[in-house]
Parts: structure tokens; C-alpha cells; sequence
């Protein structure tokens, strides 16, 4: 009888607290478990900043609401119009730009202590 392999693999913001000593200690001991880092910028949190962005330049900056329904509606008007002509988000950098960026490293005279 083969017993399967169970593998889990967590995909993770590449923050520094999920690459500390413990959590790579604790991964050691957990072989069957993986983490995959996102590039830097490339979480899916950075698109909805992007969306937000539009959505203030394209609908609430420089402009004035009398009221939260006034508001709403200047916001739902907006997101409808935006629909209409849209097309998905398009990364601009390619991957090896991206991930040189998400990889980078600190010069050799790097002092953590200042």
C-alpha cells in the first residue's frame, strides 16, 4: 500500500516577517508544506489600490457632494461607466523585472543596528 503525499502551499505577501529565523525553522520541520512569495507590488490588495486610485482621480477629487446619496450615486455612476469600456489590468514589467526587484539585495556594508 503507497500512502500519498500530502504537499500544502500557501501563497504569501512577500513581507519580512513570513522569512524570519522561526518561521524558516518551523518550514524545516514541516517539509510538506511550502511557501511561494508574491513580488513586490504584485498582490492582488495592489489592484484594488489601483481601482481606487482611478475611482478618486477619475470621480471624487477636486469635486464637491452635498450628501452621502449624492456621493453614492457620483461613485455608482462612475464604476458604470467604467464597466462599459473595460479591460483587465496589465502588468507592465515582466516577470524577471519583477522578481529582480522583489529580490533585492542589501550592499555588502549593510548595518541593521542603524
Amino acid at each position: 500500500m503507497t500512502i500519498a503525499t500530502t504537499i500544502l502551499h500557501v501563497v504569501l505577501e512577500g513581507v519580512s516577517s513570513h522569512k524570519t529565523p522561526d518561521v524558516r525553522a518551523w518550514l524545516e520541520r514541516h517539509p510538506r508544506i511550502t511557501f511561494h512569495f508574491t513580488p513586490t507590488s504584485a498582490s492582488w490588495m495592489n489592484q484594488v489600490e489601483t481601482w481606487f486610485g482611478i475611482l478618486t482621480r477619475g470621480a471624487l477629487r477636486r469635486g464637491s457632494v452635498g450628501s452621502v446619496n449624492e456621493l453614492i450615486a457620483k461613485i455608482e455612476l462612475f464604476t458604470a461607466n467604467w464597466t462599459i469600456g473595460a479591460t483587465p489590468f496589465v502588468w507592465v514589467k515582466t516577470a524577471d523585472e519583477i522578481l529582480a526587484k522583489a529580490v533585492r539585495r542589501r550592499p555588502a556594508n549593510f548595518d541593521s543596528r542603524h
